[in-house]
């Protein structure tokens, strides 16, 4: 059976994820920072779901994880879902006149860092897996392309926290395949999807945003690597 993990996995996208890899014959570790919301999550999910309390913001916690799921038998799949936006007041994109490096910080220290240190706890596991993946959730607003093309949806939106953090995780998925070529390592771009990170503003359902995630997460050894991709394809960096 694959063993996968998904951070950020008690709600949104990723406890979609988890519902529909779980469909697939996945046997997944259910990564959340509070406890309580966790159970609830893994208690709706039903067999193949595993409760493990993670922050990614915590270097303790996370290592934590890992001995928890390696003690349990490894990992084939990590998912680095867990993100956050950081809008100011009643939900407001903060623009690149208002955003102050605080707010960088803290979009950076889940998106970014997150991201790193859990891939880093988790890398000594995924090298024991016969198919090791790693699918790192982006975004659409991280494509540099795409946000400086007058004629693309995205060149609109004035955020700044957000989309730098995306393109630094599409630059940490580059270059982490490029180190571990054995391995299926890619970010996704979920679409403009309806989940507290957006303030339930999105246009699609998590059944649809799950999609690209779930497909990538089942990737064999003969699948792509280092890329970027949507449900309808790869994007453009």
């Amino acid at each position: 059976m694959t063993t996968t993990l998904i951070t950020g996995a008690n709600k949104g996208i990723g406890l979609e994820t988890a519902r529909q890899l779980i469909a697939a014959g996945h046997e997944v570790w259910v990564g959340s920072r509070d406890e309580a919301r966790g159970r609830e999550a893994v208690s709706a999910l039903g067999a193949g779901a595993r409760l493990v309390v993670l922050d990614v913001t915590d270097e303790a916690s996370v290592a934590a994880a890992a001995k928890t799921i390696e003690a349990a038998g490894g990992l084939d799949v990590l998912v680095n879902n867990a993100g956050v936006e950081g809008r100011g007041p009643g939900n407001a994109v903060i623009g690149a006149a208002e955003v102050t490096a605080e707010q960088m910080e803290y979009v950076f220290a889940t998106n970014v860092f997150g991201t790193v240190r859990v891939t880093h706890a988790f890398l000594p596991l995924l090298q024991r897996s016969a198919s090791p993946v790693i699918v790192n959730v982006s975004s659409g607003l991280a494509s540099l392309a795409s946000l400086s093309d007058p004629q693309s949806p995205t060149h609109f939106y004035p955020g700044v926290a957000y989309p730098a953090s995306k393109t630094a995780v599409n630059m940490i998925t580059i270059q982490t395949a490029k180190a571990f070529p054995e391995m299926r390592i890619n970010a996704v771009e979920p679409g403009f999807t309806k989940t507290d990170l957006n303030g339930n503003t999105g246009t699609q359902t998590v059944e649809q945003g799950a999609r690209i995630i779930v497909r990538m997460a089942r990737l064999g050894q003969d699948g792509p690597t280092g890329g970027y991709f949507s449900a309808d394809g790869p994007l453009p960096w």
